[in-house]
């Protein structure tokens, strides 16, 4: 029978406790969301709708085809050119998602002969085009810049580093300045993901690259999502004009991909207008993030200090974070639940994003409904 090994899969999966399941929901919940990425609020806000909506009104449902053929309108022109001054980078070029723009830097920049130095902490996309480039990968410790340095000492030819700037599981910050001075002393280039931080992070939002006064290098490429903090879908890859040239020219996902809908686009350029205008939506969702992070350890949870809008709470097991998760679902919150093989650490965890437009009232209920589902 084809595809007989499916059903052992299927059963190791149940054993372990690892079996994921898809959950629609309605258009309107009465649950309180500490789950989604909609760290400034955005994903509903009338300005943001309503800028998708006059996009599909006006582009059409669909792009259409790839962005080389028929796939690139004006308003993707105008996204790119804003959010490149936004975040200080020379050019910036948009992808059908935050995914596709990871695999297409990362492929684009490691050609064969190239070494990839790749955090052992790096998300999926990453990792995903580190196993797609032509270039050999090297996994160093987390967050560790001498490791960066003692892996780049090794090869004498092209060399980029990879890392997030903020790390999806626990949301601690990567040693942006120490990474740089790594790849500087060895002529190395630097792709970093900043797709946590964009929104949160930096003067008015700006990003990390941005904060750590990296923006605008010649050596930095930077990839983002549109559909954490601008809450709309897609992604793009920020840095000098020749990189994002040559990405046009060499990035499979960006050569054979449809281009991202209008309505996407629209719905996002409207939230990095509304961004500039209310820059303080940034430090919201920072501070928010601080006090569920204080609230939750002084009630004895084992919780890990964010460096952006990600607080994450430590579960016995991965029973025990799954059953946890579901009773808070019960209780009226709506939490993440991070299992194996999604954490590099293999130790269970619930995550919860910070919003700015969180209450303090929200931010009591969500913290009263942890402790008393706590397994």
């Amino acid at each position: 029978m084809a595809f007989r090994w499916i059903d052992e899969q299927a059963r190791a999966r149940r054993r372990a406790g690892l079996v994921r399941t898809l959950r629609p929901r309605p258009a309107e919940s009465p649950l309180l969301d500490l789950a989604s990425n909609d760290y400034l609020g955005l994903a509903h806000h009338r300005e943001v709708t309503e800028g998708a909506a006059d996009a599909a009104r006006t582009w059409g449902g669909g792009a259409t085809g790839s962005r080389l053929v028929t796939g690139t309108t004006e308003l993707h022109t105008e996204l790119e050119r804003e959010l490149a001054d936004f975040c200080g980078f020379e050019a910036a070029l948009v992808f059908s998602s935050g995914y596709a723009a990871n695999l297409a830097a990362v492929t684009a920049l490691a050609p064969h002969g190239s070494l990839i130095v790749s955090d052992a902490g790096n998300h999926a996309s990453l990792i995903d085009g580190c196993r797609l480039a032509r270039g050999t990968t090297q996994v160093v410790e987390h967050a560790d810049p001498e490791a960066v340095r003692k892996a780049l000492g090794t090869h004498d030819g092209p060399a980029v580093v990879v890392s997030d700037t903020v790390f999806s599981v626990d949301g601690d910050a990567a040693p942006l300045a120490g990474l740089a001075a790594a790849c500087r002393e060895h002529g190395a280039g630097l792709v970093v993901d900043d797709a946590h931080g964009l929104g949160v992070l930096g003067a008015g939002g700006r990003g990390a690259p941005h904060a750590g006064g990296l923006a605008g290098a010649d050596d930095v490429v930077v990839t983002v999502t549109l559909s954490k903090s601008l809450g709309s879908q897609g992604g793009a890859v920020l840095g000098p004009a020749r990189v994002i040239d040559h990405l046009v020219n060499a990035a499979r996902t960006f050569i054979f991909d449809t281009g991202l809908a209008p309505a996407a686009v629209g719905g996002a350029l409207a939230a990095l207008r509304l961004l500039r205008r209310e820059p303080e939506r940034a430090a919201r969702a920072r501070a928010v993030a601080a006090e569920l992070h204080a609230r939750l350890t002084a009630e004895g949870h084992q919780a890990v200090r964010p460096d952006a809008a990600v607080v994450s709470v430590r579960a016995p097991s991965s029973e025990a974070a799954v059953r946890w998760a579901a009773d808070c679902r019960t209780a009226g919150l709506a939490v993440g639940c991070f299992r194996p093989p999604s954490v590099p650490d293999g130790i269970s965890r619930l995550r919860l994003t910070a919003r700015a437009d969180l209450s303090s009232a929200q931010i009591e209920r969500a913290v009263r409904v942890i402790g008393g589902t706590r397994p």
